[in-house]
């Protein structure tokens, strides 16, 4: 695998910035329903998600593009590529999949996103965005080795 040109502070820049959204997002996640349905909680949410997954993309379209040196747009893709070259497990590629799919749907159809959805998303599934960050981590631990 050629890693010459992957950009590890670029990657660890963005880890930190899916680790500090994950944070804020606990953060919302400790809120009871009607709470967290209050003020701008959820556009709040939906930002730090979105952000978070762009990152995640980025990373993940990084490291493809410089290690296996294919050019991916395509979120799905970058997420089963990832699950191909073991760069990360095929459970974490499974799940990139899916959060892909919910990627473009806070793009695409922002207007059918529901608050209580993000909620759930909050309580349930932040350990996804968790796995990523360690198993980039250790992707690049065992890089320098």
């Amino acid at each position: 695998m050629v890693i010459s040109n992957l950009n590890i502070k670029l990657i660890e820049d963005r880890l930190g910035f899916i680790n500090e959204a994950i944070a804020r997002l606990k953060r919302l996640s400790l809120y009871s329903e009607v709470e967290f349905l209050k003020d701008d909680n959820p556009a709040i949410a939906e930002s730090y998600l979105r952000r978070s997954l762009e990152a995640i993309f980025d990373i993940g379209r990084h490291i493809i593009a410089k290690t296996a040196g294919k050019g991916i747009v395509e979120y799905k893709e970058i997420a089963k590529v990832l699950g191909d070259k073991k760069i990360t497990t095929r459970d974490c590629s499974n799940s990139l999949i899916l959060m892909a799919g919910y990627r473009n749907r806070l793009i695409h159809f922002y207007h059918k996103v529901e608050d209580k959805e993000l909620y759930t998303i909050l309580k349930e599934n932040l350990t996804d965005f968790e796995r990523f960050v360690k198993e980039i981590r250790d992707f690049i631990i065992a890089l320098k080795k």
